[in-house]
């Protein structure tokens, strides 16, 4: 896999997972207490044995680069990278930012067309699955592809949401319809259960392919691409134009993936990981999510009640405290007798000593973390947050709202990084 270059799209502005996204990027998204959105795609990566990877940012991108910095380092004997290519002016591709996931690449077509470098790997840094991306150049080469996509199997219901392709009978792509609503656009991109049958994935009345937005070119085809057009999106553009002009064929996945677009689909994937039997395990020895290796001290827990949770490092629960169902992130401080039902909490960038504790007292605000007798239900808690005692934050049955600090997204009461709640707040 040496031959193969790994970019990451990571510059979108991220606008429907506001406010999470307000003072970071999305790929910086905090995840299942204690990883970042971007750790997927990289340790998918790494996994498959590809270590040039180029990771594409543009908006609120100080902390991903941190995180990089701080997580991805290679011994200087191994010749991978995890490299930034944040928009940039240069002489050569003007003074315009990333118009799109394809201008993206297209203003760095000089890293991908160095010696050695073969194929190109094309992947999003807001997805969670776990994939093996040798397999994937498999049969890409069996099949002397131009361009190879991942796809996976979705019944009817759910193909309106994506970009359902159509192919022969060798898995060839044929065609691509964005988001088909109708029974007739869908009868035109339905593919034969039998056909999947037959290739050891069960349909279960599953008809229909969907883009995964996971692409692998050659590298050639792909500078080709891009030089003689002026696309600016890969699924809009790019795909579209290569399967009228190239081989394109495709590689069926059938394991767990999620598009974390939305802050219903954020949450509801994190809920999901702190179940007893989750759908996405970071326990697999073969193939493991790696993340920034921190120096924090393990947990401690005085007398709480925790069930279906999932605790990450540095964290200090009082007694009385009951959490179900929820990921509580990293140096959370959570005082007594509070109750946290189905919340992603995500925890304090440093703890406080007693220098804050005198501030604190000074400016009349709580201190980080979440104080005694607070009740937090069904909501999303940012970095940094500090909430007082006998705080109440519960859905308020509305679909986008603010009530002070708290805002109300997809019918999630959010706290966004560093609010203040203080003492008796109500929502």
């Amino acid at each position: 896999m040496n031959n193969v270059a790994c970019l990451i799209l990571g510059g979108g502005k991220g606008t429907r997972l506001l406010p999470l996204t307000a003072e970071r990027s999305k790929p910086a998204v905090p995840l299942a207490a204690k990883y970042r959105l971007i750790d997927i795609p990289i340790s998918n990566c790494l996994n498959s044995e590809i270590s040039r990877i180029y990771l594409l940012t543009q908006f609120n991108s100080v902390s991903l680069h941190r995180h990089i910095r701080e997580t991805y380092r290679f011994d200087p004997f191994h010749g991978g990278f995890v490299e930034i290519l944040a928009a940039q002016q240069t002489n050569s591709v003007g003074e315009d930012w990333y118009q799109g996931t394809a201008d993206a690449v297209r203003k760095n077509l000089r890293y991908i067309q160095q010696h050695g470098i073969d194929y190109v790997l094309i992947l999003s840094g807001d997805q969670l699955y776990r994939m093996d991306f040798e397999a994937m150049l498999r049969d890409h080469q069996q099949c002397n592809a131009d361009v190879t996509i991942a796809a996976l199997p979705v019944g009817r219901e759910k193909a309106s949401s994506f970009g359902i392709m159509r192919l022969d009978d060798t898995g060839r792509v044929e065609g691509f319809l964005e988001k088909p609503s109708s029974e007739k656009e869908l009868s035109l991109v339905r593919t034969d259960p039998a056909w999947l049958d037959a290739r050891g994935i069960e349909s279960g009345g599953r008809d229909c392919l969907a883009s995964m937005g996971i692409y692998l070119f050659n590298r050639d085809t792909l500078v080709d691409l891009l030089e003689k057009t002026d696309y600016e999106d890969f699924g809009k553009g790019v795909f579209p134009a290569a399967i009228r002009s190239r081989h394109v064929q495709v590689h069926l996945f059938d394991g767990y993936w999620e598009d974390i677009g939305t802050i219903r689909a954020f949450y509801e994937c994190n809920l999901q990981l702190a179940q007893r039997t989750p759908p996405f395990r970071f326990d697999l020895e073969d193939a493991p999510i790696y993340t920034r290796p921190r120096f924090l001290p393990a947990t401690r827990i005085d007398g709480a009640t925790i069930t279906g949770s999932l605790i990450a490092d540095g964290c200090h629960i009082d007694d009385g405290t009951v959490i179900e169902n929820s990921l509580i992130g990293i140096r959370c401080r959570i005082g007594k007798d509070v109750t946290i039902r189905n919340c992603v909490l995500m925890g304090a960038d440093y703890f406080e000593n007693s220098e804050h504790d005198v501030e604190n007292a000074l400016l009349g605000r709580p201190a980080l973390g979440i104080g005694d007798g607070t009740v937090v239900e069904n909501a999303i808690v940012d970095k940094n947050c500090r909430i007082g005692r006998d705080v109440i934050i519960k859905p308020t049955g509305e679909t986008d709202a603010e009530h002070g600090p708290v805002v109300v997204r997809d019918g999630v009461p959010i706290a966004p990084r560093s609010a203040i709640l203080p003492d008796g707040w109500r929502l």
